[in-house]
């Protein structure tokens, strides 16, 4: 989990060790150089970094032959909070020419190698600032908001078009192409909406709070008991009985719960669930992988939400 957060202030992450990484920058900066001339000269791809692994795999789609892309935060089955930067994430970010990060403190330690491997044309995107969220902002899982991609994809296009303007044509094609494949998705939680309008759920994060937002559902547990849960800090007395009595008392429809980040309190509630027949719902904070990019995750987590409320106990992805 993640250092202090409270409901209205900045959630932001633990510090994150950064002096090894730090170190490696400047003999990075030999790396990133040659990999820039070689990118612009045509000879090879663009190199890209992705913060979480969902916003390389919309950089990868956009980009296609033409960049090199890694993810920074790509493992499923860790908590994303624990995150710690290494000498090879320094390397990695030092030679990227183009970088797509969440922003809302999520990624703070991506701001710090950045600022220490300055590099003259580095294109980066920030989900935050394309869809207008602010420093202070709830929930900073913008991945599920549904405007989030779009517009991320868009951004991915424009910059990799002034790194690569002879495939521009190639770039702006495959927004289209991102564009279209997300309507099974919209559509999904429009069906979704209309079929159970403002219905009771419970979470344990915000982790999938944007989509069912989205999708019209009433989120009864507080956002000071997400936040602390998020963040691992001590929930107040009153706001874990107000969620236990949610579950117990079948005051909701469907419990979602961050499957990479459990703990006592969590389980507690989980069993909560089971035991009062409120079906579960499993949801990731980072893409699972192999087997989903974006758009397929996006769909599944849709769709376990609407299997939950139609008979199955208990769903999970992977």
């Amino acid at each position: 989990m993640s250092g202090p957060f409270s409901t209205g202030t900045q959630f932001n992450r633990r510090a994150l060790p950064l002096s090894i990484a730090l170190a490696m920058v400047a003999a990075a900066g030999l790396l990133a150089s040659t990999s820039a001339a070689s990118a612009s000269s045509g000879l090879g791809k663009v190199v890209a970094v992705g913060a979480e692994n969902e916003y390389a795999n919309v950089i990868a789609q956009i980009g296609g032959p033409f960049v090199s892309v890694t993810a920074i935060m790509s493992n499923p089955n860790t908590d994303p909070h624990e995150f710690e930067a290494s000498a090879s994430v320094a390397e990695e970010v030092s030679k990227a020419q183009l970088i797509v990060q969440n922003g809302v403190g999520y990624d703070t330690f991506m701001n710090k190698i950045e600022s220490a491997s300055n590099r003259s044309g580095r294109q980066v995107i920030v989900a935050q600032q394309l869809i207008g969220v602010a420093n202070d902002a709830f929930n900073p899982h913008l991945w599920y908001n549904p405007r989030t991609m779009p517009a991320v994809a868009s951004a991915v296009a424009t910059d990799l078009s002034h790194l690569e303007p002879a495939h521009a044509a190639y770039f702006k094609s495959n927004v289209k192409t991102f564009d279209n494949s997300l309507e099974p998705w919209s559509k999904a939680i429009a069906s979704f909406k209309k079929a159970y309008p403002e219905v009771p759920i419970a979470v344990t994060e915000p982790v999938a709070d944007y989509m069912l937002e989205a999708a019209g559902a009433d989120i009864k547990t507080p956002q000071p008991l997400q936040a602390a849960i998020m963040n691992g800090t001590d929930p107040s007395p009153q706001d874990i009985s107000l969620e236990e009595q949610l579950l117990t008392k079948h005051e909701v429809k469907v419990f979602l719960y961050n499957q990479q980040v459990t703990d006592s309190l969590t389980a507690t509630f989980l069993s909560d669930a089971m035991k009062a027949h409120v079906p579960v719902v499993g949801v990731y904070e980072t893409m699972p992988t192999p087997g989903y990019d974006y758009q397929s995750w996006m769909m599944a987590e849709m769709n376990a939400l609407r299997l939950a409320l139609t008979g199955m106990s208990t769903v999970k992805l992977g």
